[in-house]
Parts: C-alpha cells; structure tokens; sequence
C-alpha cells in the first residue's frame, strides 16, 4: 500500500511542477513591509452563503496558487494571513488584492493531498498605475 501512496505523491509533485512551469506568473506577496516574488497561478472560488433574510448571495474570490515551500518572509516560512496583500502586474497597471474570504470563511487553504500548494482566496481592493 505504501508504494500506492507514495507514486500518488509523486504524481501530484509532477503535476504541482508542470503548473508552476506552464501556468504561473510572477507576483508580489506582501506582508505589512516585507514584500517578496513569487510565482502563482490565478484561479477562483465561488462562495454561497445565506444573509440575514435567507437570501443566497454569492462571492467570488479571485485565487492565487502558490507552493507553500515559496511563502518565506523575513527567512521564515508563513502561511497567508487575512490582510496580507498580493499585487499582480499586468501592462501599464498593478492590481492589489487583499486576503480575505467572506464571512467565517478561512482565506486560505491547501489545494491538495499533500500540501504543497495554497489556494489563497482575495478581494480586489485597488489599482495603481505602473510609473
């Protein structure tokens, strides 16, 4: 059974590979004043949840997948905490994103079995132009 498990893992570490290499751009984690590059892969999460009156409302968070291994800030590794910012280049603008999730949410989780890639849930909160 172990073999099972461990090409399993291996297989997951491929593919975590192949999506960095193939599908990721470079983006600016920020925490407070440490900022640091690293690469992510863009994604989405749908959240329902019911208001006060039973209403369903819907959230969409716009995701970041990052390899865990690559969240070091300060020399330490972290996990992504609400408030933290991403900023995300693309052409003459920098969209920046603040983790959060709605309600109890959790803003982040792992996005796979063996927990080397963390989908990290965000809002927009703004955009700068590039000087």
């Amino acid at each position: 059974m172990t073999a099972v498990v461990d090409l399993l893992e291996q297989g997951s570490a491929w593919l975590e590979d192949q999506r960095v290499k193939h599908t990721a751009r470079t983006v600016v984690y920020q925490r407070d004043a440490e900022a640091i590059e690293v690469q992510a892969t863009i994604g989405r999460t749908v959240f329902e949840q019911a208001d006060e009156y039973g209403a369903i409302v819907r959230h969409e968070a716009r995701d970041f997948l990052i390899l865990a291994d690559d969240l070091v800030i300060g020399g330490q590794a972290v996990l992504p905490e609400r408030g933290d910012r991403i900023r995300e280049p693309q052409g003459e603008k920098v969209f920046v994103y603040e983790v959060m999730a709605p309600g109890k949410e959790p803003a982040w989780r792992y996005s796979d079995p063996y927990r080397k890639t963390l989908r990290i849930h965000t809002k927009h909160v703004g955009t700068e132009s590039v000087l």
